[in-house]
């Protein structure tokens, strides 16, 4: 299983409502894509404030393998979603952080 997690910068001027509508069309994406197994998001309660860097949001997705992953990347509807995304951060593409683990 790859978990995919995504640490997110958002401007301040991003409201809860917002963040939540990007959600639920991430959220969607589990009916859309075969082998994603779980969507969560969160945010981020890390006291080692200087370490954060304003990454005060996270979203991850639980995907079957490295192929759901792959699919899930090159999915057009992925794409938008994540263009909304990267246009309400805080310095564009330099407000999200990416990483993937085998769990």
């Amino acid at each position: 299983m790859i978990r995919h997690l995504v640490h997110l910068r958002f401007r301040a001027d991003v409201g809860r409502a917002e963040k939540e509508e990007l959600y639920a069309d991430l959220a969607a994406l589990s009916g859309h894509i075969d082998g994603i197994l779980d969507f969560q998001h969160r945010e981020n309660v890390s006291v080692e404030t200087p370490l954060v860097r304003d990454f005060l949001d996270m979203f991850w997705f639980d995907f079957r393998d490295a192929g759901v992953r792959d699919t899930y990347l090159a999915d057009s509807t992925h794409q938008a979603i994540g263009g909304r995304i990267v246009e309400k951060l805080e310095g564009g593409a330099n407000g999200v952080f990416v990483c993937d683990v085998e769990v």
